[in-house]
């Protein structure tokens, strides 16, 4: 596949559909309308429910919109371009696919618009915190580096026109890499595997092959960093010709990033030892986060920047808002904000880095996860479960099933803090780990976390 100006080429004139209007589907409409294609765009919202910059634009550029509808001849097109949120199993795409026209995605279409070198970061949980510390050491390290994808800016947006010196730190989800064709990251990483979004892969299988996909054009001359610890998300690597780069809490690899007893270290290829740092100089807390180190450690140390770099940005690195995010001390209470904690398995992660005393702030979107092993850490954990959101009767079914009932069901995030408020005691944390996406009250799970916040800052007045 072409990729930069060669590929422009090939799309003047075609005619291309972009699928779902979000953040992701208007930056490739503009990437698409830049580059000389006819363009035509889908959204299942009306116009008066979309951003109306977006729709002057449209207007002024003579791009064709199907708002609210479908079109009727899906063989008018030569190419769609869908958003990460839009399955591709929907009726109106399955016949376009049988019609024999190319289906693709933002993803793969950011990569073929540029030159740009790809770090693609992928996994269950920790993959906002393990791109964002990439991030601030390829900075550090002086290259020119956007930090795209699902932590923020789309990809298409800084990919389309990148030259080849130009280092995209990209956050890749399931949605996005399952309409991958021809992408190639120079250093992939799969940081685990755990249930999720289910309700759109059907089964864990299909959910881990959409994962494997970040890897599966690599060659011996790229790397995948990879989770030896976590044997699902390892088993991943055992269809790719990249070179399987491990790192690990419990074990040392022949070559890659582990842990030390205390001490973050580094193995070259020809077996050198770099440290990196002691875990106690980390401003993150938890396992997870000495997880995440270790692979950002190694993604960067693969693709080529020096050591003593590398160790200087984890040292400095703070954190990400959303993910076990300090808010306050109130009354002796300690708050945190996990709204990015969308599936169980992040939920625990939070519990585990606080260990005790917790006042859980749980519920959302379960997207037909099973709760059961989010209910077992409650156990000298979990002082009390306070509930909101669409799936809080799942949530607490689990609970009563393992025995725990201080539960209390709340209509809204202000009535959350304050009755976590009336609850805690000196000593005890507030903790907003919802297990649960935020799609049933919020447009994100960034409004949520701000509005967890917000009720907290109350509270510091």
């Amino acid at each position: 596949m072409e990729r930069g100006n060669k590929y422009k080429q090939q799309l003047k004139g075609k005619k291309v559909l972009v699928i779902g209007l979000g953040k992701s589907g208007k930056a490739a409409a503009r990437a698409l309308n830049e580059a000389g294609a006819a363009v035509y765009v889908q959204d299942s919202k009306t116009q008066d429910k979309l951003d109306t910059q977006f729709i002057q634009y449209m207007q002024n550029e003579g791009i064709v919109s199907y708002l609210g509808c479908v079109p009727e001849d899906m063989t008018a097109f030569d190419m769609l371009v869908l958003s990460p949120g839009v399955p591709p199993t929907l009726d109106y795409i399955e016949k376009a696919r049988r019609a024999g026209i190319e289906i693709t995605g933002e993803l793969e279409l950011a990569y073929r618009l540029g030159e740009g070198q790809f770090i693609a970061i992928t996994g269950t949980n920790g993959k906002t915190t393990t791109t964002t510390l990439v991030g601030e050491i390829f900075k550090a390290s002086g290259r020119e580096t956007a930090v795209v994808g699902n932590i923020g800016s789309p990809v298409v947006a800084e990919a389309a026109g990148s030259p080849k010196d130009k280092w995209l730190v990209t956050e890749v989800s399931s949605f996005q890499l399952e309409t991958t064709e021809s992408f190639r990251p120079v250093v992939s990483a799969i940081l685990n595997l755990t249930p999720d979004h289910l309700n759109r892969h059907g089964t864990m299988e299909a959910y881990g092959a959409a994962k494997a996909r970040v890897a599966a054009n690599q060659t011996a001359d790229d790397f995948l960093i990879i989770n030896l610890d976590d044997p699902q998300a390892y088993a991943l690597a055992k269809d790719t010709a990249a070179t399987v780069i491990p790192f690990s809490r419990k074990t040392v690899p022949a070559a890659g990033a582990y842990l030390d007893g205390s001490v973050i270290k580094l193995k070259d290829l020809d077996g050198t030892e770099h440290s990196i740092c002691d875990r106690s100089e980390l401003r993150i807390i938890g396992d997870h986060n000495v997880e995440n180190v270790l692979a950002a450690a190694a993604i960067a140390f693969f693709a080529g920047i020096d050591p003593e770099v590398i160790s200087a940005a984890v040292r400095e690195f703070p954190g990400v808002e959303h993910r076990i995010e300090f808010c306050g001390n109130v009354d002796g209470v300690d708050y945190y904000n996990d709204s990015k904690g969308t599936n169980v398995d992040a939920a625990v992660i939070a519990l585990k880095a606080l260990k005790d005393g917790v006042i859980l702030i749980a519920g959302g979107d379960g997207k037909s996860q099973d709760f059961t092993d989010l209910a077992k850490h409650f156990d000298g954990c979990v002082k009390a479960l306070i509930l909101l959101g669409r799936d809080a009767p799942v949530i607490e079914e689990a609970a009563k099933r393992t025995g725990f009932t201080d539960i209390y069901n709340c209509k809204d995030m202000p009535e959350c803090v304050r009755k976590a408020a009336e609850i805690a005691g000196t000593g005890d944390k507030v903790l907003l780990s919802p297990a649960c996406a935020s799609w049933d009250m919020y447009d994100n799970f960034e409004q949520r976390g701000r509005h967890f916040k917000q009720c907290v800052k109350e509270m510091l007045k």
